[in-house]
Order: structure tokens, then C-alpha cells, then sequence
């Protein structure tokens, strides 16, 4: 029988936009952090709904953004908290995510700006109530509500949550004999993350690993569509997923 447990979440909203400024500049395209880049908010409908790539009728895109449609696809899951941390490009963001009115936000933001993903995410789990935390970053609008509720569901059938990490997975899934390769999104236990971050200043697969060394069960989620194992780190990539979405169409 699985537990119902009551889950925070944070999500990492502070970085430098680094990639993503580079390949705009390439593309001879106006620079803006791609956090608020506009993105379809039916994401969640393209992946529950039948789809036939030669039906007529095409969703276009809306006026939500990148970090728009990533929380609310948190929201629609089973969390009771979103915990959002920002650093870099702070009052911009912190702008859009106003407009979501949903009790459960809590806006975070870091003393200072220049610091490593490890250390944002330390900063979201310090504000958190809840004892178990899903850990996402705020550039994965593609990851569906379905798939959060999944990666939630499965770390509480786990035999040890304390110990365990249910993670989106790369490769294989299932019960997982490495962490190579693995980031957000993942849910564990709050205070044990806590331990691993405390002191550090790293991106998160190398903590992951350590993690994964003291003998943590890691437990790979599938996605419930290909389109949510694709980041959107440069201008590229976001036109391919933009792209990806406006290709189908839905039945009638």
C-alpha cells in the first residue's frame, strides 16, 4: 500500500542564461534568458490527449513562458509547496511568476547571485516544510505533470525513502546501478540532500554520484513522452522542441 506523504518541491531558477545568451548572439537573435521565452502551456494536453501528426487542426503557441509552464506543470502534480529559487535576472522573472496565483509558491532568492547550482538548490530545501522534496530545474517545460506524479508515486513505494531517490531517468530504468548521467528532476529525502549539499559548490551529477556510492537506491522513472529527455539549453534546441510541439496535430 503506498504511502501518502506530504512533498515540497523547488526549482532552480538562477543561473547565468549563459548558453543560451551565447547561441542567440550566433543567431543574430535579441538576447532574453530563456526562462521567459515563450512556450505552449497545453504541453500537459499533448501528452495526454490521441495525437495524429496529419490531422488539420494545429495548437499554436500561447503567451506562457518557459518558467510559467514549468510551474504550473509542478502545481498540476501531487506537491504541497513550490519553493522557487532565483539569483541572476531576478526581478524579470520574479515579475512573470506573480502572475500564478497558486498559495503553495514561495519565492526564494540567493544573497549572492554568482553561485553554483548545488548551492541554489541548498537554498530551496532550507525554506522547505516538507520532508521529502522533488528537486527541478526551471528550464524543463517539456517534463509533464504526469511524470512528476510518477517519480512522486514511485519513491513511496520504495522500502526506504530515506535512502532512496526516484529520479527521470537517461538511460535505463528501473532500479539503477550508476548515477552517471543523472539530474533533475528527482524527489528524496529533505535533510539528507541537505547533508550532501551543505559545504559544497558543484553542478549536481558529481553530488549525485557520491549519493549514489553510499549506497542510496536510485530508482529510474520512464518519461512519459521522448520529448521530456530534451533540454533547451541554447536557441537551437528550443526551436527544435517549439518545433517538435507545433508538428502535431490533435484528433478531432
Amino acid at each position: 500500500m503506498m504511502v501518502s506523504m506530504l512533498v515540497s518541491s523547488v526549482i532552480t531558477a538562477a543561473g547565468q542564461n549563459f548558453r543560451m545568451k551565447k547561441s542567440q548572439k550566433l543567431n543574430n537573435i535579441p538576447l532574453k534568458n530563456k526562462l521567459l521565452l515563450l512556450f505552449p502551456s497545453y504541453i500537459n494536453e499533448f501528452y495526454n490527449e490521441n495525437i495524429d501528426i496529419n490531422n488539420d487542426d494545429i495548437k499554436t503557441i500561447d503567451k506562457s513562458t518557459i518558467i510559467e509552464t514549468t510551474i504550473n506543470n509542478v502545481l498540476s502534480s501531487k506537491v504541497d509547496e513550490c519553493i522557487i529559487v532565483l539569483g541572476h535576472y531576478a526581478e524579470e522573472i520574479e515579475k512573470i511568476i506573480l502572475n500564478i496565483s497558486d498559495s503553495r509558491i514561495k519565492i526564494i532568492k540567493n544573497d549572492n547571485v554568482n553561485v553554483s547550482l548545488s548551492h541554489s538548490l541548498l537554498n530551496g530545501l532550507k525554506h522547505c516544510t516538507h520532508d521529502y522534496v522533488l528537486c527541478l530545474a526551471g528550464d524543463q517545460p517539456t517534463i509533464s505533470s504526469k511524470t512528476y506524479e510518477n517519480i512522486i508515486d514511485s519513491f513511496f513505494k520504495l522500502k526506504n525513502p530515506e535512502k532512496s531517490i526516484s529520479i527521470l531517468r537517461r538511460k535505463n530504468y528501473g532500479i539503477l546501478d550508476t548515477a552517471e548521467g543523472l539530474g533533475m528532476p528527482f524527489i528524496t529525502s529533505k535533510n539528507q540532500l541537505i547533508n550532501y549539499l551543505d559545504g559544497k559548490n558543484d553542478n549536481l551529477n558529481p553530488l549525485l554520484r557520491k549519493i549514489f556510492e553510499d549506497k542510496f537506491c536510485f530508482h529510474g522513472i520512464k518519461e512519459s513522452n521522448k520529448l521530456e529527455l530534451r533540454n533547451i539549453n541554447d536557441w537551437n534546441e528550443y526551436q527544435n522542441v517549439l518545433k517538435i510541439l507545433n508538428s502535431y496535430k490533435y484528433k478531432k
